[in-house]
Formats: C-alpha cells, structure tokens, sequence
C-alpha cells in the first residue's frame, strides 16, 4: 500500500520486476550496480544515465589516503575534525579505510586520473586536509569522470537494466516492507515528472535510494535543477528514520553572476594557493581562522557571509594558480568565468557562498539498511553519520564509492533470503502528480527557494525559523497532496527547518544566531512527517 496513502489519481499502466530497483544513477547508484552482478538490476535515472544531478558536476576530486606519509587514521582525524564532533567514528574509520580499494576498483575499470611526470598518481590538498591525498581527473572534471568510468561498467553489465527520464514518485509497501516504488516515465512529450507519460509500477526484492542531495530547494546553489530531494521526501513519506537533516553545507566559493545554478569554482584551487579577497584586494580570510583560506568549509562561508552583510564584495584570486596557454591547470573554472565575462588568469572574480551538499539524510547503518525493511540508501541521501555537522572536502564521491560498494555487497547476501515479488496482495494507491500548471509550479517553487535561502540558510534563529514553519503552512495548503518535484522540495523544507528548530546551539554548518545552548548530539526523526506549522 503506498505509504502517503494518497487518492486513487490515475491506474498503474505497467508493471516491471527486478531484484534490486536502483533508483538514482549518480556514484552511489551506478556503484550499487555494479556490485550486484549476480542479481537483476533495474536503475531508475530521472535524466539520462550518469548525466545528472551533482555526481559528474563534482570538480574538487576524490580523498584518499594513499599518499607516502599518510594515512587511513589520519584521513579519519581530518575528517572527524572537520566535522565538529559529530561525526560517526566507526563510519569514518570504514570511510577512510576502504577507500583506497575504491580507488584501485575505479582505476581497474578504466578512470583516468592526473598524474605525475613519473607515472604515479597526483595528489593535491584542500581544505582542512593535513595531507596532499585528493585524486582530480582532468584538473577540476573529477565527478565527470568517475561517472564515466562507472556509467561504462554499468551499460556493459548484462544484469542491469536501466530506465531513462523515469521520476520515482513514491515507494510501495506491503505488510511494512518496501517492495518497490512507482515511476512516471517520460513518453517523448512530456518531462518525467508531470503528469503524462506512462505510470509504472516496479516491484523489487530490495530498494535502493540513491537520489543525492536537496540543493534546488535553495534560491542559491550550485546543484543542477533535477537536485529536488526526490529520495528524500519519499523516505519521508513512508516513515524511514532520517538524522541530522539540519546540516546543509553552503559552498563558499560560487561564482556570483545571478544565474541558476551557481558555477562553483572548486575548492582545489584554495588548495593550490587562491586567495580570497575584498574589493581592496586584501586578504581577509586569516582574520576569521589561522588556516586562512584552508579553514573548513563552514567557517569561509560564515566568513564571506559576514563580509556581504557588512556590504563588503567577496573575490577570488586565482591568478597565480589558474596556469595559462595549454597548461591550464583548472579548465573547467576558467571556463565558467570566461562564459560570464570573467577571466580568472588576469582579475579577481565575485563570489559567494550557495547550497551545495546536504550531509543529514536517510539513517542508514554502515551497509547502508534504513529503518524500513526492504529499503536500502547510499550517498548523498543517505546518512551514515561519515560527515557530522560539517563534510570534509572532497569526501562525497568517496562516500559513494565505499558505501556503495558496501550496499552492493550486502544486497548481495541478504536478497537471496526474500522471495521474489511478482504480486500485490494490497491495492497500490497512486498520488497525483503535478496539479499545478507551469506558471503556479514556478511560483511556488520560487516562494519555497527563496524563504529557505532567507530564513533556513547560511545563518538561522527562532524567529526567522519560525517564519519559514509559517510560509511552508500556507503553502502546503494551496499545493495540496501529491508526489512530485514541487510536493518534494515543501516536503524536504519542512524536514530541514523542523530540524533546525530543534537543534538550538550552534554546530558546525548549523550556526543559530541565538545560540540558544550546546550543540547537542545527532538527532534522529521517525515516523510520518508532521504537517508543517510554527512551533
């Protein structure tokens, strides 16, 4: 039965049976793929395979620990640091120390990495690493080219089916245990998630979630559009556990050139010796943190936050490590200035921070199992506690990578003990789909987008919380109920703010204004989500 026990909208047209229904086609999801070899794969993509959402977006690279010098344990401190105490130690320790295999696997399988002149593999430092241990691929085309080297294991397996511009609407569940989820599939004419195409119900011995993240719920991000909290707001939906939804990391350098999403200009290139500048061209960073421009994430963004509140202008200066000619060291950054008029080898560029990685999600343990039976979740949507209150540089696509691979394995052994699904005993309820027309869809989204950057953003409080809680009421009753991208970004919103109103102190990518007490521990939520109203 569906688990938002919405009303009959319209009939299911078709039926699919897999294993395992993979439903994501980002690291996470491509990994979990190809870890399943024996099982049958259906993978749900809502573009086209390996083309959307952050994954082949990422610029800054790969960690791992497999530098002269360093090491797992070591790896696993910088992250615990950064993440400001809340962080699992026991995912991290897994994190740190099953990556360097995954790196071997995705070198095995064809990815390209840069390399010194001798051969061996270039590693360079970002933020708040002790190490030089980030792997990049092509300068700043890391995520591309990870999921290339995936997407071409996963399109040569003959156990994987893949289902292109299908939106997963909701999960389906019999007797407490997911056993599948319902999907509109583009038919040509129209995007996957309205309310055309061809409605599919795909039964599974085990789900995966594998969406990503909730960036687009943000007025500024670096996320592309289809990033909506689709996985999110299912898990939601059907009651799974999630934990530290609060924590929304913001990307302190994004190129400020009012477009949609916000170009991010990697952090590799603080790494590599860029600095960040006022409209005076003097450094401010080290007068927030004695790292400077290497302090964690959270902490340059506070501070560019502080200086535009201050009016101050916020630049990057990249000129002395940007390269020139053919030996352009960062191509991909170059490119995004020179498209909107800037051109980083000879001035500084604007930049302010935008929501760029969501490190709360579904509570998974460490081979990836929710609350729910039958429901699996792996990378950005997913949280096993790898990245606390604030995430490590250049450690998302290793999480799916190693969690992935975990999930793969685990699905492995625990599917065979669940007789296939070939039929429903309960009737499958089918929520509407987008009810809106494109003119209201656009203006709720912008309402949603625009009151979670003012109140829910970089810096939060009671008061503006509870403005936020207030807005997302009134809307939510105009919107109604249903399972689409509009009803996803209200529903993932409510999740973020109710969360930040109960964690009242301060902690890392969390930062209350009225540092109301200490910051607590993880939090954790289950059961159906609450409408949403001021607390």
């Amino acid at each position: 039965m569906m688990p938002s026990r919405l009303s009959r909208a319209r009939q299911v047209q078709a039926v699919q049976t897999h294993d395992v229904l993979v439903i994501g086609s980002g690291v996470g999801g491509l990994t979990v793929a190809i870890e399943t070899p024996d099982l049958q794969v259906g993978l749900l993509t809502k573009t086209c395979l390996g083309l959307g959402g952050s994954s082949p977006m990422a610029q800054g690279g790969v960690a791992a620990a497999i530098g002269a010098g360093d090491s797992p344990a070591a790896h696993a401190a910088d992250t615990l640091a950064a993440s400001d105490g809340l962080a699992n130690p026991d995912s991290v320790r897994i994190l740190t120390e099953e990556g360097p295999a995954r790196i071997g696997a995705l070198v095995a399988l064809g990815a390209r990495f840069d390399r010194r002149a001798d051969g061996q593999l270039a590693l360079g430092r970002e933020a708040a690493h002790r190490h030089a241990r980030i792997l990049h691929a092509h300068g700043d085309a890391t995520g591309a080219e990870v999921v290339r080297a995936l997407r071409g294991a996963v399109q040569a397996s003959p156990t994987v089916e893949v289902f292109e511009r299908a939106f997963a609407c909701d999960l389906v569940t019999e007797q407490g245990r997911v056993v599948g989820a319902l999907a509109r599939h583009a038919d040509g004419s129209d995007a996957p998630d309205a309310s055309g195409g061809q409605l599919v119900l795909h039964l599974a011995r085990a789900v995966v979630l594998a969406t990503g993240g909730i960036g687009h719920v943000y007025e500024h991000t670096t996320n592309p559009a289809e990033n909506t909290g689709d996985g999110l707001a299912m898990a939601v939906r059907a009651g799974a556990r999630r934990t530290d939804l609060e924590f929304v990391q913001f990307h302190p350098t994004a190129l400020d050139v009012g477009v949609d999403p916000m170009p991010l200009l990697t952090e590799a290139l603080r790494g590599a010796g860029a600095t960040l500048v006022d409209e005076r061209g003097r450094r401010f960073m080290t007068d927030f943190h004695p790292d400077g421009e290497l302090a964690p994430r959270d902490v340059v963004a506070r501070a560019l936050w502080e200086m535009r509140q201050q009016g101050r202008r916020t630049l990057l200066d990249a000129r002395a490590v940007i390269g020139t000619g053919d030996a352009v060291a960062f191509p991909t950054a170059l490119r995004h200035g020179l498209e909107h008029g800037f051109d980083l080898r000879h001035e500084p560029v604007p930049v302010s921070p935008a929501a760029h990685y969501h490190m709360g999600g579904v509570a998974v343990n460490t081979d990836g199992r929710t609350s729910l039976p039958g429901l699996w979740a792996c990378g950005e949507v997913a949280c096993a506690g790898v990245h606390g209150a604030n995430r490590l540089a250049s450690n998302s696509l290793l999480e799916g990578l190693v969690f992935g691979a975990r999930v793969g394995r685990d699905l492995t052994r625990a599917v065979r003990a669940v007789p296939p699904v070939k039929a429903l005993v309960e009737p499958v309820e089918v929520s509407p789909g987008e009810t809106l027309d494109q003119a209201m869809r656009q203006e709720v989204r912008t309402a949603i987008r625009t009151l979670m950057w003012r109140d829910v953003g970089l810096a939060r409080s009671r008061a503006s919380l509870q403005r936020a809680i207030k807005e997302l009421t009134r809307l939510a009753m105009g919107l109604g109920a249903g399972a689409s991208e509009s009803h996803n970004l209200l529903t993932v919103a409510g999740a973020v703010t109710h969360a930040a109103v109960a964690r009242r102190g301060s902690c890392g990518a969390h930062f209350r204004t009225d540092d109301l007490g200490p910051p607590g521990v993880r939090h954790q939520v289950s059961g159906r989500p609450r409408e949403p109203r001021p607390s």
